[in-house]
C-alpha cells in the first residue's frame, strides 16, 4: 500500500524521501515479512506446517516484494537497525538450526541466516545485496526441489535416499555445503564479496563478528551433510529395483542444482551485470 501511494503521488516507483520514524517502522515491517530475527518466530512454525512445494514459495517468491521495497529505500534505512537485525538473524539462524531434525525447520533457520547476511550489507552496497538475494533464491529453490523429489521432511528419511536417487542425493549434499558457504561452490561467492565490502568500508570488526557467528550455521550444515552421505539407514534394502522412482523429467532440478553449485567462477561477470 505504501509503495502504491508513493507511486501515485510522485509518478514514479523510486522512493526518494521519508521521515526517520515512518522509515524505521516501514523497515521493521518489511523485515518481519522477510522473517528476520527477532521478528522471525512465525517462520519456522509456518514452514514446518506446510508442504515442501509451498515451503519453496514461502522461502523464495514471497520474499521478493519486501526485498524489492528494502532495496528501493536502502538509502533511507537506518544503518544501526540493519546491522543489529542482520547480526541477530545470523546468530538465530545458526543457533536455532543446531538442534533440529525436521528439514523444513532447518531450511527456515537457514533462510533467516542468509537474509541476515543480505541485510547487513544492504546499506553499504544495495547491488551486492541484490546479487546475494538472487543467489540465495537459486540455492534455496534447488534444495527444496531436491527434497520434494526425494520426498524427505526429516533427517531419517533423507538418510535412506541414497538407494533411491544416488545422483540427486550427491548433489543435495553439495547444495548443503554451498548453503554453508564453502568454496568452490556458489554459496562462497556472496560471503566472500560481503566480507570484502565490509573490510573496504572500514567495518572490519563487523566482518569478523559475522564470520564467527556463521560458524554456528556451518555446524548444522555439516551435520546434515554427514547424515545424508556417511550414515546408512539400517532399513536400506538389498535390492535397488523396488526403490526406483517412476520415469519423470529432472531437467529443471538439474539446471537449478547446477546453478546452485558452479556459479562461483562467473561471479565477476555477474557483478558486471
Amino acid at each position: 500500500i505504501f509503495s502504491l501511494i508513493s507511486a501515485w503521488q510522485t509518478g514514479e516507483w523510486s522512493i526518494n524521501s521519508l521521515m526517520d520514524l515512518p522509515m524505521n517502522i516501514l523497515s521493521i515491517a518489511l523485515m518481519m515479512k522477510l522473517g528476520l530475527a527477532p521478528l522471525h518466530f512465525w517462520m519456522p512454525e509456518v514452514l514446518q506446517g506446510i508442504s515442501l512445494p509451498t515451503g519453496l514459495i514461502l522461502s523464495t517468491w514471497q520474499k521478493i516484494a519486501p526485498m524489492a521495497l528494502l532495496l528501493q529505500t536502502s538509502h533511507l534505512i537506518n544503518l544501526n537497525l540493519t546491522i543489529a537485525l542482520g547480526l541477530t538473524s545470523i546468530m538465530v539462524g545458526g543457533w536455532g538450526g543446531i538442534g533440529q531434525t525436521q528439514l523444513r525447520k532447518i531450511m527456515a533457520f537457514s533462510s533467516i541466516g542468509h537474509l541476515g547476511w543480505i541485510i547487513v550489507i544492504l546499506k553499504f552496497d544495495p547491488q551486492l545485496s541484490l546479487l546475494n538475494f538472487v543467489l540465495y533464491i537459486i540455492m534455496t529453490a534447488a534444495m527444496f526441489m531436491s527434497l520434494t523429489t526425494i520426498s524427505a521432511t526429516k533427517m531419517l528419511e533423507i538418510s535412506t535416499s541414497w538407494s533411491k536417487t544416488p545422483a540427486l542425493t550427491t548433489t543435495t549434499m553439495l547444495i548443503l555445503l554451498s548453503l554453508a558457504g564453502l568454496p568452490p561452490l556458489t554459496g562462497f561467492a556472496p560471503k566472500l564479496l560481503i566480507t570484502l565490502e565490509l573490510v573496504k568500508q572500514n567495518a572490519t570488526l563487523l566482518a569478523v563478528m559475522v564470520m564467527f557467528i556463521s560458524l554456528l550455521a556451518l555446524f548444522f550444515y555439516i551435520r546434515l551433510t554427514y547424515v545424508v552421505t556417511l550414515t546408512l539407514s539400517p532399513n536400506t534394502p538389498n535390492s535397488l529395483l523396488t526403490w526406483r522412482t517412476a520415469s519423470r523429467s529432472y531437467s529443471t532440478i538439474a539446471i537449478m542444482n547446477t546453478m546452485a553449485l558452479i556459479l562461483l567462477p562467473i561471479t565477476p561477470t555477474l557483478l558486471l551485470l
